[in-house]
């Protein structure tokens, strides 16, 4: 097993035999010939496997290179690898030998590693998600600041949600009394623009992933609730719908599945925090979306569970759990479909 700790100049990789100990080590600057220097490395050991932390993440392209070049890879979460080096006797030092070496008995003890992949339709979905989602909070950051400007200049400010149409309105019926109620106005203009901006770049985006998830030919947007934007945070974000054994993995994964906390004969179940947050939202708005809609499953659903003396809070929770299965119903199916 050989361990990579990767960064942003550097790569630093270990290689351990099955008893863990430490067979060779080096290390890599981050270049265009970095997989060639540890393929001719590696070369000696044989059969071997690589485990890279966060392959998704600051190791993606190294994780990528390998898997190309016919390589078999393993993922390692970064928390994972350091429990095993904090853990470890004799090597808890913070260095990168110390790093790779914890990552690669991270990746032989790990009961259910996640290989590598090469990046597919997935990434893409993933990738337009995020963009996204980033756009999405850039537009609620103008907006809130045009929003304290019209307020500054025009009392009650706009009421509602804040469009381009309803700020040039407001903008055009106020008449700057001093030099800084000027700036004030020259500056929501430029917001303006920038919200105006925005505005567009989401609209092209929603097309983007209107299309990729059409090309992806998905079952997720047949349920209720899930548009092509929830669809693409939900494709993105699961990733391998295969890596989850059942449908309370996949729950425990998006943090809609209760998290125990007993002691003493005591058995207590607590709301989540754990898991994809992200995909915890795109759930999350799936179920608000079916409460809204009267004729909705969910939203029978949710009533019925308000008629066991349910809170509101606690039957959001139940139709979240319930929406969870059904996407990893339909997720399932999917991959059933293509593997055909």
């Amino acid at each position: 097993m050989i361990g990579v700790d990767p960064h942003k100049r550097s790569h630093t990789a270990v290689a351990v035999d099955n008893h863990e100990n430490e067979i060779g080590r080096v290390e890599v600057r981050a270049t265009r010939r970095q997989v060639e220097q540890l393929l001719r490395w590696a070369a000696p050991f044989g059969e071997r496997v690589w485990a890279i932390e966060s392959a998704g993440g600051l190791g993606y392209l190294l994780a990528q290179q390998l898997v190309t070049a016919g390589e078999e890879v393993i993922d390692v979460p970064a928390t994972l690898a350091a429990r095993v080096r904090v853990l470890g006797s004799g090597r808890s030092n913070k260095n990168d030998p110390n790093d790779s070496r914890s990552v690669a008995i991270a990746a032989m003890r790990a009961p259910g590693p996640v290989v590598v992949q090469p990046a597919d339709h997935v990434a893409v979905l993933r990738l337009l998600a995020k963009r996204n989602l980033d756009l999405g909070r850039e537009r609620n950051r103008v907006a809130c600041r045009l929003h304290a400007l019209l307020c500054e200049l025009e009392a009650g400010g706009i009421g509602r949600e804040l469009t381009v149409g309803k700020a040039e309105r407001v903008l055009a019926r106020v008449v700057p009394s001093s030099a800084v109620a000027s700036a004030k106005v020259d500056m929501a203009c430029e917001l303006v623009e920038d919200l105006r901006r925005l505005d567009g770049q989401l609209a092209a985006m929603h097309r983007r992933i209107r299309d990729a998830i059409e090309a992806s030919k998905t079952t997720l947007t047949e349920l209720f609730g899930v548009g092509p934007v929830i669809a693409c945070l939900v494709i993105g974000y699961t990733g391998d719908i295969g890596r989850f054994a059942n449908n309370d993995r996949y729950a425990s994964y998006n943090g809609t599945a209760p998290v125990e906390f007993s002691s003493g004969g005591r058995v207590v179940h607590r709301l989540s925090r754990r898991g994809n947050r992200t995909l915890n939202y795109a759930i999350h708005m799936a179920a608000i979306s079916q409460i809204r809609h009267p004729h909705s499953e969910g939203r029978a659903f949710y009533e019925r569970k308000l008629a066991e003396n349910k809170t509101t809070r606690e039957a959001l929770r139940a139709l979240k759990r319930r929406i969870s299965d059904a996407m990893y119903r339909q997720l399932t199916n999917d991959a059933e479909r293509r593997a055909a």
